[in-house]
């Protein structure tokens, strides 16, 4: 009797649609609304290149115009302006010693699906912190820090931790002015929700739509992720990076791949292997990608954290995302 293989058992056109589809399934950024699939950027992924153009109107500007018989009327016009997505290009293998354990399901070829969605899910989330460092890392893309609350003390332990709360969430709202109700979801290291618990101020709907494991503050989804930065204060104690965002604010899309996905077999080792590669768009929405610093084909984390590839091309209001950094 042969043996089965991967070849066997993965079926590339069923197994790579059901792989992203499940990675959206089981990603919490997709599951709070932060990311949302864009028709536009479907349909300019097909054309080919790693730059996605998508220019748009700006809002009409300006004072209205007082009727009157002696005045002639000016006429304005309505101007434009242009964001750039960048495509991400990943790929990852592995052996199927790593996957042994998924084989003996009832379903060999979702059980090894879900297993790559897991891993995929866990990737997008820490190249979106990646974004969002560099989105937030000077006045470039940041415009002066005016979507930044920093309120963390550099010397705890002489002058206290500011920690998290509902104030300091208000204020950093107050950052989109009469847009903030459009804030709807809030990314925070694990010490930061466990303050928040202490403090009993989570509140848990496990039926609803908006808690998606870690409960809900002021009536945001909150998602708890390790990857957003922290560091050591300048004497004492560390400061906590979180993020707001609106619903939509980060565009998705997925692009062709000529080889998805590919079964390998290492005979020395009687190993069979497994290559998975995407090509993405995971774009904060009105940040332009400028293209300024990038070695090779595809940006690496450290190039997307580096804030000379990034410009902002939305107005304040438009961004919806704030950066909040605090001791906990």
């Amino acid at each position: 009797m042969a043996a089965t293989l991967l070849s066997d058992v993965i079926v590339p056109e069923v197994w790579v649609p059901y792989t992203i589809e499940a990675t959206k399934e089981k990603s919490a950024l997709f599951r709070s609304g932060i990311i949302s699939t864009d028709p536009r950027i479907d349909e300019k992924l097909e054309g080919g290149g790693d730059l996605i153009n998508m220019p748009f109107f700006n809002d009409l500007s300006g004072d209205d115009h007082v009727r009157d018989t002696d005045n002639v009327l000016t006429v304005d016009k309505i101007t434009t302006g242009k964001d750039v997505a960048r495509l991400h290009g990943r790929e990852k293998a592995w052996g199927v010693e790593d996957l042994a354990a998924e084989l003996s399901g009832a379903d060999p070829m979702r059980a090894i699906g879900d297993r790559v969605a897991d891993y995929w899910a866990r990737r997008m989330q820490v190249l979106l912190v990646a974004t969002l460092s560099g989105v937030f890392a000077d006045n470039i893309a940041n415009d002066s820090n005016d979507l930044v609350n920093d309120v963390a003390e550099e010397d705890v332990n002489t002058n206290g931790a500011v920690e998290l709360d509902g104030g300091v969430i208000l204020d950093s709202k107050q950052k989109l002015g009469d847009a903030k109700n459009d804030l709807a979801a809030i990314t925070m290291h694990s010490q930061v929700h466990t303050n928040l618990q202490k403090k009993q101020l989570v509140e848990y709907y496990p039926e609803s739509d908006i808690d998606i494991g870690f409960g809900t503050f002021l009536g945001m989804t909150i998602i708890v992720d390790d990857e957003v930065p922290v560091e050591a204060a300048t004497t004492s104690g560390t400061k906590y990076t979180s993020f707001i965002f609106g619903s939509g604010a980060i565009g998705y899309g997925e692009g062709p791949v000529k080889n998805p996905v590919e079964e390998d077999r290492d005979s020395l080792a009687n190993q069979d292997i497994l290559i998975n590669r995407r090509n993405f768009i995971l774009h904060p929405r009105g940040i332009k990608w400028t293209e300024s610093s990038v070695a090779a084909t595809f940006p690496t984390n450290t190039e997307v954290e580096n804030a000379a590839n990034w410009d902002r091309v939305y107005p304040q209001k438009n961004i919806r995302m704030v950066k909040i950094v605090t001791n906990g």
